[in-house]
Parts: structure tokens; C-alpha cells; sequence
């Protein structure tokens, strides 16, 4: 399950998006007002392609339709450096808020300016801010409908945005009435409890030597590592938006550790793109989803994703 056969320690992905686009920022800032906010993307997704060459990193980058549309070079520049394209919607909505219509919507319109930007099609999918959830399990469904084989967007923790807290934690096949799609969960370690570690906030919140020992107890518990970041977490001179403490502690705090934490980590551990990764796994499936889909013909039952559900190999 560890995905060793690659020589892989897991994969390296980046969300796409500028700072005003974040859904600690929804309160203030209006979709519709984006544009007359200093957009910082294509300077700071510079950055993580440079750390990302100095460690001889490839990665998946999950761009957000919004940004492929007026940055189309930048997104021919990050595959030309050899990282793998994902998508991250269009337009940074929360999933379990657009309902079943909106989403598909949103996701056609994201697939077809990403596949036309780079000229292949793009199959793997993050939900912003982790959104599928117990509410919008849906959202699998449609994901394969439209041709997504892979999605990272069930992190496996109680949140108060996001998080399904009894999901599997490894690398898994979910079978839907629609199909099969793998899913490679938000990376947690067990430690008494489910702690999350090496993305976004909690790579900038917790001390890079906490972090380091967390990452290695993944590894020893034979799981591949699911490391995250955004272009935004690189820029400690963004601009300040007025907001609530809470998303100001979540968006601002300990930018400044980004740069020297994100190098340490790809120095340490030798991260791929996610498709590099699963294609030296042999994934587990889920024999009650089958048999519990085609009974139902109905949205995937939250059950099917607990770890506690019997494994069969796919």
C-alpha cells in the first residue's frame, strides 16, 4: 500500500488559486469583485516551480479554472516543466453549497478551459477547500460521469469547513452507481488521535521538526504522503483583507515559514505527481459499495468510505 514500487514517498500538489479567492474570505470578498483585487498568482506559483526544480520535484497542480482562463501561459509553463494538471473548479465555490446542477456546471466549465490550456485531458480533481463531504458524496458521481478517474477531496478529519472523520485514511477505490474513481484522502497520522500534517495551514502551523516526525510515522504506517500547498502561502507581503480573527489566523498565520519548511520537506522526502504515485500502489476497493450501489442505484453511501468496511483488490 506504501506505493514503494515507484520509489516514491508520496505526491507533492499545489492548489492553484490567489489569495482573494480562499473560502476564509467569502464573508468580504464577492466573487463578482475579484478582479479589482491585485492578482499575485502567476509570481507566487513561480516560487513553488522554482523550490519544486531545486529538489528535482514534479508535482500535480490542481489549477482553478478563474486563473487557466487569464494565465493561460503560466499553466502551459507548469506543464511544460513536466508537473502533472489537475483541476480545482472554476470558480473556488464550495461543493456541498452549489448543489448537484451548479457543480457540473462548474466543473465542465473548469475541465474544457483546463484540457483546451494544456491539450490533454485533465482527470484528476480537488475540491476547493476539501468540500466533498457527508453532504455532497454526490459530487463523485458527477466527477465520473464527466471522466475524473481520481479525486483528493475527502480529507478524513472533523473540521468545521470540511473533513468525513471516519474515511480511510490510505489511497482507495470508490465504486458509485456511476463507476469506480479513486480517491486519495487528505493526509492525517495517527497519533492517538487523527492529526492533520504537511499541507497549507498545518505545514505552516506546526515547527518543521514536528512536522518531519509526523511525515516519517506515515511512511512507517505504510501510506504514501499527500502534501499540499498554495501559491499564496509563499507571499508573506500579500495584501491584508479584513476579516474575522479566525480567517485571519488560518490565511496569515507563519507565512513566513513557508518557503524554508516546503524546501526541507522535498529535501527530506521524495515526492511525485499523484497519478506517479498510485501507478506503484495496488489499491484496495470496497466490495459493500458495490453490492450496496447497485441494490440502491443511489448517491454513494457515506459508509462505504469508513476503514472499517471490508477491502478487496482492484
Amino acid at each position: 500500500m506504501s506505493g514503494q514500487r515507484t520509489g516514491l514517498d508520496g505526491a507533492f500538489t499545489v492548489d492553484v488559486e490567489d489569495y482573494f479567492h480562499v473560502g476564509a474570505f467569502t464573508s468580504v470578498i464577492d466573487p463578482a469583485d475579484w478582479s479589482a483585487f491585485e492578482c499575485r498568482v502567476e509570481r507566487n506559483t513561480h516560487a513553488a516551480l522554482e523550490i519544486a526544480a531545486q529538489t528535482n520535484t514534479r508535482g500535480t497542480f490542481f489549477v482553478l479554472g478563474w486563473v487557466a482562463e487569464r494565465y493561460p501561459q503560466l499553466i502551459r509553463e507548469i506543464a511544460s516543466a513536466g508537473h502533472e494538471i489537475g483541476c480545482h473548479s472554476q470558480n473556488h465555490q464550495l461543493v456541498y453549497e452549489l448543489g448537484p446542477d451548479r457543480f457540473r456546471a462548474d466543473l465542465i466549465e473548469s475541465r474544457d478551459i483546463l484540457q483546451d490550456t494544456v491539450g490533454y485531458a485533465v482527470r484528476l480533481y480537488r475540491s476547493p477547500s476539501f468540500s466533498i463531504t457527508n453532504d455532497s458524496l454526490w459530487a463523485l458521481e458527477i466527477l465520473i460521469e464527466e471522466g475524473f478517474t481520481t479525486d483528493s477531496s475527502i480529507y478524513p478529519i472533523r473540521h468545521d469547513r470540511y473533513g468525513i472523520p471516519t474515511a480511510r485514511l490510505e489511497p482507495h477505490v470508490i465504486t458509485t452507481p456511476s463507476g469506480p474513481i479513486t480517491e486519495f484522502p487528505g493526509m492525517v497520522c495517527e497519533w492517538g488521535t487523527r492529526v492533520p500534517v504537511g499541507g497549507g495551514g498545518y505545514l505552516r502551523l506546526f515547527p518543521w521538526w514536528l512536522t518531519k516526525r509526523l511525515l516519517h510515522r506515515v511512511r512507517a504506517q505504510q501510506r504514501p504522503l499527500n502534501v499540499y500547498i498554495h501559491p499564496w502561502e509563499f507571499d508573506p507581503d500579500q495584501p491584508r483583507v479584513a476579516c474575522s480573527w479566525k480567517s485571519r489566523f488560518r490565511h496569515y498565520q507563519n507565512l513566513k515559514t513557508t518557503t524554508p519548511k516546503m524546501r526541507a520537506l522535498l529535501q527530506t522526502f521524495r515526492l511525485g505527481t499523484m497519478s506517479d504515485v498510485l501507478a506503484g500502489m495496488r489499491l484496495a476497493g470496497n466490495e459493500s459499495a458495490t453490492s450496496r450501489a447497485a441494490a440502491t442505484e443511489s448517491a454513494v453511501d457515506p459508509s462505504v468510505l469508513s476503514e472499517t468496511s471490508p477491502e478487496v483488490s482492484v
